[in-house]
């Protein structure tokens, strides 16, 4: 029996979902770190959300930064995107609002 997925700060990843959605992407600066730089804010909490459940594929960037990871939406994570979203902005705002409060 699977259980749901635990995000931490549903905001974020919404917000993050829908940078990559617009052609974002999203860089990690080293493998040790989890927080990574998405259209220059931090991405504190959804970097192992995106990576576990395949909604991001790492690719290459010959002029990034030498240790830096660089991902896009995956088909999948576009799908997903795409449902998310949508799900997030049909919401009324006082419970939009609630999320980005208690997270």
């Amino acid at each position: 029996m699977g259980t749901a997925p635990i995000i931490a700060d549903r905001a974020e990843f919404i917000d993050a979902l829908n940078l990559l959605r617009s052609g974002h992407v999203l860089v990690r600066p080293g493998q040790g770190s989890d927080a990574c730089l998405l259209d220059g804010g931090v991405v504190y909490h959804s970097w192992e959300t995106l990576a576990r459940y395949g909604l991001i594929d790492r690719f290459d960037n010959p002029a990034g930064f030498p240790h830096a990871s660089y991902y896009r939406l995956s088909e999948r994570g576009r799908s997903f995107a795409e449902r998310a979203c949508q799900a997030w902005r049909a919401l009324p705002l006082w419970q939009r609002v609630a999320v980005r409060f208690t997270a």
